[in-house]
């Protein structure tokens, strides 16, 4: 399993718990890598080191890679030839932010997904499986005694605790001051208003990256919370 199967299993684990209405519904790009998947959130579970690992992934897999999600064809055209380039731009998947996709139904429908599902399997699928031992006769009740012996009560196996999900972490809105500008497309911002997302271009204007692993941070934040270098550092 690559990082791509891995990444998709996780979309459609997390989507499942708690976005369920996105399993026949489209979602827009910005909603995906911002809401839904965030790197900061999910980097352990995706076993992505960096986050231009888990852009080039999300890349592959909005590019329609294995048929797993229903894309728009100008993104994946566009996010194609950019993954063949000699040197391609993890982020190039940000100028559509406000793109729909949609979980393949075939896909969704071949995915099995367990508790289990990163482990080898213990048993082989082709295995006959053991058949008990035949049960014994019971004996004939003798002349001397009618009386007869209760079976043993059976303890049912105790049930699993299924884990609840983590609370969504919704971004804290912002409110522009005069003149500030969107970071992605450059675009002058609403001031004196709270808002999460570009009105221009899709953009979570929440968050930015620390510049020096490329993790999101919060505006706001001084410090990155992953490799703790300072939020303004070069």
């Amino acid at each position: 399993m690559d990082s791509l199967d891995r990444m998709y299993r996780h979309l459609v684990r997390t989507i499942r718990s708690r976005f369920p209405q996105y399993l026949t519904q489209p979602f827009d790009v910005a909603e995906l890598h911002q809401n839904i998947l965030p790197y900061r959130h999910y980097r352990r579970e995706l076993g992505l080191e960096t986050n231009e690992d888990y852009e080039i992934a999300l890349s592959e897999l909005l590019s329609g890679a294995r048929d797993y999600l229903i894309v728009d064809d100008r993104m994946r055209d566009a996010l194609r030839a950019e993954l063949k380039s000699t040197n391609p731009d993890p982020s190039a998947f940000k100028q559509f932010a406000t793109a729909s996709v949609a979980l393949a139904p075939n896909a969704l429908r071949a995915l099995t997904i367990g508790p289990d599902e990163d482990l080898p399997a213990r048993v082989s699928t082709a295995a006959t499986p053991l058949e008990p031992p035949p049960a014994k006769a019971p004996p004939r009740a003798s002349a001397a005694t009618t009386r007869t012996t209760a079976p043993a009560p059976v303890n049912p196996a105790p049930a699993v605790a299924t884990p609840a999900p983590e609370p969504a972490i919704t971004p804290r809105p912002v409110v522009p001051q005069a003149g500030e500008r969107c970071r992605s497309c450059n675009e002058i911002l609403p001031a004196g208003r709270a808002i999460t997302f570009c009105p221009h271009c899709g953009q979570n204007v929440t968050t930015t990256n620390c510049p020096a692993c490329g993790s999101e941070l919060e505006v706001g934040w001084k410090f990155c919370p992953t490799c703790g270098r300072p939020a303004g550092a070069q």
